[in-house]
């Protein structure tokens, strides 16, 4: 688990390097001994190049993963300039928010149909030590379990649902939910947090995009039918009821049967209606 690694300002450190420097100069002036004052210096170069290896700077949202000697001591996350223990490692990690785009995928929905899919994930490391130590490389893991999540999401759901209370690809809020939550479980142990995810994509494979697409038509074109032979089913028991409650016309059965055939041929076809006019014979 991350946890704060002892440091303070680089700027304090180098005054007092330097207030050390000018005492241990006007003590081995003051003495006079030259081989004291060789060693001395020699002594003070070393702890001065040691001291050395623990500055550092920070910059703005990254973080400084530190290891003495191959052990995990701390992380730095405050930017600026500092000093921290000498003589260790420091793995730079960024906690900037990133994105990345999956390639479009060729998978079989669930209804086994090819489909095209790509999605957009948005992320960003809340735990620097778990993205340089739990995994080999944080980037490439967040990439892999992208597509891998995306994968498998487009397997549980087809591409478009033929009832009302079965979800589908198309039903962008459920997927994204679906896609974010299976994200954030698979990124956590990596120090990852996935902020949000989307389908940037979502297509039939080019292979029956032409016969989904007529299928599509013909579904498009029966729920129209649908539509226009209940209305006219409507209008029809409207105007015989209308006819009856006016008095207009008493009809038997069969004139009736005649009137409604007659009525839906009208309002249900494609075309405009060409009436045949009666205009009795013409001799006597």
């Amino acid at each position: 688990m991350e946890r704060v690694v002892f440091r303070m300002s680089g700027f304090l450190m180098i005054a007092i390097l330097l207030v050390l420097a000018a005492v241990a100069t006007g003590v081995l002036l003051a003495a006079g001994n030259d081989q004291a004052i060789v060693a001395t210096a020699v002594a003070y170069a070393v702890l001065a190049a040691v001291a050395g290896t623990g500055f550092t700077i920070v910059n703005p949202n990254n973080a400084q993963v530190v290891q003495f000697f191959g052990r995990y001591v701390g992380t730095i996350r405050d930017a600026g300039f500092h000093w921290t223990l000498p003589l260790t490692a420091r793995t730079q990690v960024t906690l900037r928010v990133r994105n990345f785009e999956t390639a479009r995928l060729k998978v079989s929905d669930a209804d086994g149909n090819p489909v095209e899919i790509a999605a957009v994930v948005v992320w960003r490391v809340v735990d620097a030590a778990k993205a340089v130590f739990a995994v080999d490389d944080h980037v490439e893991y967040v990439a892999v379990q992208a597509e891998t999540a995306v994968r498998h999401l487009a397997t549980s759901y087809p591409y478009e649902a033929h009832d009302s209370g079965r979800a589908s690809l198309r039903d962008s809020a459920v997927v994204s939910e679906e896609l974010t939550h299976e994200l954030r479980e698979r990124s956590e142990m990596a120090g990852v947090e996935v902020l949000e995810s989307r389908t940037t994509h979502l297509a039939y494979a080019p292979e029956i995009a032409q016969a989904m697409l007529a299928r599509q038509q013909a579904s498009a074109i029966v729920g129209a039918r649908f539509k226009i032979v209940e209305g006219a089913v409507g209008m029809v028991s409207l105007a015989l009821d209308k006819l009856r409650e006016e008095h207009v016309v008493d009809l038997d059965e069969e004139r009736k049967a005649q009137m409604v055939a007659n009525l839906l041929v009208v309002l249900c076809g494609d075309r405009a209606a060409q009436p045949v006019v009666n205009a009795g014979s013409l001799y006597s």
